[in-house]
């Protein structure tokens, strides 16, 4: 059999190539919006509160839902059929307490039905909007109360007062299974990266770390993980010996993988205080 012609190959070679670009899983990472730590002593006269959710941060560009990292999540066609064409800002949520659940389901290939029925996106802001946060909190309300899409919601937001009253709905919230609060600024435009006009509320902090080796328990534990060997950023390692199941005792996390993990402060030699496991960092949807 003949071979085609060069320019039958280009052409072949080429419509591959488009293919490939108009079935990727892949965009440019969105440029979102992200929050510093509240300390006691600012003046919450203008800001705004919310529950902090544990879900799986997502965005709507107007088209396609998307992680942090770009990556498409690949939700069934009936829970985008309503979507706007503005774009939003929120996390992906089943409920507290079912971050795993959630981060499961979100990150198949292929779409359980079921599994996404029970997921809301929970709408926390609106990147297109050039209005300062107050006023998009009723762009919101409004979004949500017309005929749109049944799987969109608001997470509810309300106005600041002070520390105690601050204080006292993060211990209602933590004791009912929730994982925070998030401070807005009312005068503050959406603006990428991260800022003071939004304030993370915990009676702890996070952040991420890598695995790089795991140390055999003792007792009870023997033959089962002891501990973590975690690496942050900067290179520094130290190890994460407590916050496990004892699912996750007997199948740790893998070297490799991303985990979560909290702390009280930091030591004198900057290393995180009583840092202990929270969670594997596994939001990010699987690619074709």
């Amino acid at each position: 059999m003949p071979h085609p012609p060069y320019r039958e190959w280009l052409f072949i070679i080429s419509s591959l190539a488009l293919s490939l670009l108009a079935n990727t899983t892949h965009a440019q990472p969105p440029q979102i919006l992200l929050g510093e730590t509240y300390e006691k002593g600012i003046n919450l006269s203008d800001y705004w509160v919310s529950e902090k959710l544990d879900g799986v941060r997502a965005y709507w560009d107007g088209k396609q839902l998307i992680s942090r990292q770009g990556h498409r999540f690949h939700a069934p066609d009936w829970f985008l059929a309503d979507f706007p064409e503005q774009p939003l800002d929120g996390e992906l949520w089943m409920g507290r307490g079912r971050f795993s659940e959630t981060s499961g389901a979100v990150r198949k290939l292929e779409p359980v039905d079921a599994e996404w029925r029970q997921i809301r996106l929970m709408v926390f802001d609106l990147p297109a909007s050039r209005a300062p946060f107050s006023e998009r909190v009723v762009q919101m309300k409004a979004l949500v109360s017309g005929p749109g899409s049944p799987y969109i919601a608001m997470i509810d937001q309300r106005r600041a007062s002070s520390h105690d009253a601050l204080m006292e709905q993060l211990d209602q919230v933590v004791a009912n299974g929730g994982e925070g609060l998030m401070l807005h600024g009312g005068n503050s435009l959406y603006r990428a990266g991260r800022t003071d006009d939004v304030l993370k509320v915990k009676r702890y902090q996070d952040a991420e770390a890598v695995v790089v080796g795991h140390t055999e328990g003792n007792g009870k534990y023997e033959g089962q993980l002891g501990a973590l060997i975690v690496e942050r950023k900067d290179g520094r390692r130290f190890k994460l010996g407590t916050g496990f199941s004892d699912a996750q005792r007997a199948d740790p996390p893998p070297i490799g993988v991303e985990v979560t993990f909290k702390y009280y402060g930091l030591t004198s030699t900057g290393l995180p205080r009583f840092a202990s496991f929270l969670r594997v960092r596994d939001d990010e949807p699987v690619s074709e």
